[in-house]
């Protein structure tokens, strides 16, 4: 059932994408959306971010209040959306804050109740083929690891990595 649900997201997604070549904001809310809805979070628990023409920033697309908010310069150290890029591969972090990490865009409160800290977070590189061109992440939030919800498994990593493979198509890398 899981894998149906799986296939389901990731053909959403290639529908919601087809024909663009450039993920818009409005789309991008879509996209977190049903990927929200997939893993049973809040839409503002979802984040894209496509890496600048330039190749030297990552630019959120959502969450929209961190879109205006600024980008994340790829020389920094600490992020986990630019080691996500880096090394090309997914992670899976359930002790979030207990890793060293930036926390100005966590501090941003995206809705009137807030939601804590991020305590559990997946974070998976977008390829365009053999390039990155963004990461996505998917966060638990709340003022304790047990607040925030169960852990995330190596079987959420998978698919979100497979979500990330049908949004690829409308991310350009840098």
């Amino acid at each position: 059932m899981a894998a149906q649900s799986k296939l389901g997201v990731a053909r959403v997604i290639t529908e919601m994408v087809k024909g663009k070549d450039e993920l818009d904001g409005n789309t991008g809310k879509m996209v977190a959306g049903a990927v929200a809805k997939h893993f049973n979070l809040k839409p503002e628990n979802v984040a894209i971010l496509q890496l600048t023409k330039k190749g030297k920033q990552l630019h959120f697309i959502v969450p929209e209040k961190l879109s205006k908010i600024g980008s994340i310069p790829l020389t920094s150290t600490r992020a986990l959306a630019v080691r996500t890029l880096r090394d090309r591969r997914p992670e899976v972090v359930n002790n979030f804050q207990a890793a060293e990490h930036h926390t100005v865009f966590e501090a941003v409160k995206l809705t009137k109740e807030g939601g804590g800290p991020i305590q559990k977070i997946i974070s998976a590189p977008i390829m365009a083929g053999s390039k990155p061109a963004g990461v996505m992440q998917i966060s638990r939030r709340g003022k304790s690891p047990g607040a925030a919800g169960p852990d995330f498994l190596p079987k959420d990593q998978k698919e979100l990595s497979e979500i990330c493979a049908a949004l690829a198509s409308c991310l350009q890398p840098g």
